[in-house]
């Protein structure tokens, strides 16, 4: 295939990247960008193909071999473990930029001189970094949303300074590398600063708590990004840098619109100036006594309700509950129920999971409502069902100047005439924050497995007609 076909080719793909992303932003349009994702990916691929010379049939196995993997790992991943996946493949990305930079400068594509020579290093530089930092950080934010690691944030005195530090003599570092003509001394270089790189993007992450993962895998999403943009200019490659950058800016636009919806400055939570996890004063100040429920009760409080929202969080996802309260929602609908379903921007724990979840279990688009959409009538609803949420209704958030969370928007679900909570237990959310919402006079627990609490209700619910 000419250059010229292989162009037009990009042109095409990068067009149809562009429209999937359009499509993704609305739950109406989300199935046809992906199908715009796909056809981009196909066509990409298969001009590369045709523009390779030699080599090609070991590409093409090396892509049959990652796409049985991609594969298998889709069919295994549950919906409640896509955050911990989608942080391991951007850490992919951040992987693979780092050692294409070493090839490329090892064994570059083309010959440069001059000021072409000194660009073509400053990428090879910067893509290393950018792509260590993301591998690093990206397996640091898994382990966090696995739980393998303690969402804890890790505050080391200093650490701005630590970080600072790092950032200076991977600069110095930098200079050597331009300057210097000899290969060895040019990959020992880009050696240590790898290694300080890696160490930056672990103590970043590790300094940022749970309360703001949700924008760290925003943000990580960005960064490999950029990383692949870099790789794009080490190779020449213009689709892999527009596509970089489309990843790059969306990911960066995503980031700043959640910390905006969490009241965060996102310069802060890349330093890790929020998200500790010392809990709450107005958790553990004046009444503490809790009132359970029963699923009988809580039926009976839906039967009379005229009006209904559902706060579900990553505890519904947790447990499967999703199509329980589908049919609940039917149920209810039918009895003339204005049933509406409330989401925060960061509800579970990566933007959307909620809204994906829903969808896969037929609940109407129409009735799924953001945040901003459905906080002002919180106050004329009857009963609220906060379903495996803890840190988005926390009204620690408005009431507690002092707390961790404070100044983030929060869904006010304690302004509701009635609160039912299904929750296993009392423990603080990802954040570590305490809930007040727990002691307040309108609020009831529902204490057990939220599949399990679901299915009962329903159970009791349609029983009785």
């Amino acid at each position: 295939m000419s250059q010229g076909l292989i162009t037009v080719a990009y042109v095409a793909a990068s067009v149809l990247f562009i429209l999937s992303l359009g499509g993704l932003s609305h739950q109406e349009t989300a199935r046809r960008g992906n199908v715009y994702g796909i056809a981009g990916i196909l066509i990409a691929i298969a001009a590369t193909m045709a523009g390779m010379g030699a080599g090609w049939m070991m590409t093409l196995v090396a892509i049959a071999i990652g796409g049985a993997i991609g594969i298998v790992i889709a069919n295994k991943v549950e919906m409640t473990q896509m955050p911990q996946l989608v942080a391991l493949l951007h850490s992919f990305v951040g992987l693979a930029a780092v050692l294409v930079g070493f090839a490329g400068f090892v064994e570059p594509l083309v010959e440069t001189h001059g000021a072409e020579h000194t660009i073509k290093l400053v990428e090879v530089f910067v893509g290393i970094f950018i792509g260590a930092v993301t591998f690093t950080g990206s397996l640091i934010a898994c382990g966090k949303l696995d739980g393998r690691i303690a969402s804890k944030a890790l505050t080391l005195p200093g650490r701005h300074l630590m970080n600072l530090i790092i950032i200076a003599a991977c600069i110095g570092l930098g200079g050597w590398f331009l300057t210097t003509d000899s290969t060895v001394e040019g990959l020992m270089a880009l050696a240590i600063m790898t290694a300080l790189a890696a160490i930056l993007g672990i103590h970043l992450i590790m300094a940022i708590g749970g309360a703001d993962m949700p924008v760290v895998v925003s943000m990580l999403n960005s960064y490999s990004g950029w990383a692949a943009s870099a790789i794009g200019f080490m190779l020449g490659n213009d689709l892999l840098i527009v596509t970089g950058a489309l990843v790059g800016s969306s990911g960066a636009i995503l980031s700043y619109i959640m910390c905006k919806a969490m009241n965060r400055s996102f310069v802060s939570v890349i330093l890790g100036g929020f998200g500790q996890t010392s809990s709450s004063s107005a958790a553990v100040d004046g009444d503490l006594t809790i009132q359970e429920t029963s699923i009988d009760e809580v039926a009976d409080e839906l039967r009379n309700a005229d009006s209904v929202i559902i706060a579900p969080g990553y505890g519904m996802a947790v447990a499967q509950a999703q199509n329980a309260v589908s049919e609940i929602t039917q149920y209810l609908r039918k009895r003339g129920t204005n049933v509406r379903f409330a989401i925060h921007p960061v509800a579970g724990r990566l933007p959307g999971h909620m809204n994906v979840l829903l969808a896969e279990a037929h609940v109407p688009y129409d009735i799924v409502l953001e945040m901003d959409e459905i906080n002002e009538d919180f106050p004329e609803t009857d009963v609220v069902l906060v379903i495996g949420a803890n840190d988005t209704v926390n009204p620690s958030a408005a009431e507690d100047p002092g707390s961790p969370i404070a100044g983030m928007p929060v869904l006010e679900v304690w302004k509701a005439r009635q609160v039912v909570v299904l929750k296993r237990g009392m423990s603080a959310g990802y954040s570590g924050v305490e809930n007040p919402l727990f002691f307040k006079e309108n609020t009831h627990m529902l204490f057990g497995d939220a599949h399990e609490s679901t299915s009962r209700l329903l159970s009791n619910l349609t029983s009785g007609d």
